[in-house]
C-alpha cells in the first residue's frame, strides 16, 4: 500500500520568500509554482537532494488555510505517504476505524491525493497521494 513518504509539507506566509531561503541555505530547486484552488493554496515542490522533497504552501486569500496559518502560524503541515492506489487506501484504513477527512479523492500537485485526520494519526496530519 504505502510506497514511501512523499514530502513534507510546510505551511507559510510567502511563498516566494521561503523558496528562495531554502535555495540558499540547503541548495534546493523549485518546481514551477502552482495555484490549486480547490485546496486554497498557491505552492510548490523543493527537491533538498537524494528523495527529500518539501512542499511548500501559501494560502490563497480568504480561504481555510488562511485561517490555518492565523491560528497555528508557518510550520509543518502535514506528511505525504506516496501510495499506489488512493482509493483502496481510503477503503483499508476506513475499514480499520481510522477516521478520514476525504472520503473522496481530489486532485494534488502532484496526484490525486486525500487526507487522514490527525485523531487516527497521533496529532499528526497525513496526506495519501497517488502519483499522475
Amino acid at each position: 500500500m504505502v510506497k514511501g513518504i512523499g514530502h513534507v509539507a510546510i505551511l507559510v506566509g510567502n511563498l516566494d520568500e521561503t523558496i528562495k531561503l531554502y535555495q540558499k541555505l540547503f541548495g534546493a530547486t523549485a518546481s514551477e509554482v502552482k495555484v490549486i484552488p480547490e485546496q486554497g493554496v498557491k505552492t510548490a515542490m523543493l527537491d533538498i537532494g537524494g528523495d527529500a522533497k518539501l512542499e511548500i504552501l501559501e494560502p490563497l486569500p480568504g480561504g481555510n488555510m488562511e485561517k490555518i496559518l492565523e491560528k497555528r502560524g508557518e510550520g509543518v503541515h502535514h506528511v505525504c505517504f506516496e501510495v499506489d492506489n488512493v482509493e483502496q487506501a481510503l477503503d483499508f484504513l476506513s475499514g480499520n476505524g481510522v477516521s478520514l477527512i476525504d472520503r473522496k479523492v481530489r486532485r494534488g500537485v502532484e496526484g490525486m491525493v486525500a487526507f487522514i485526520h490527525p485523531k487516527s494519526t497521533k496529532g499528526v496530519l497525513v496526506e495519501l497521494c497517488q502519483k499522475y
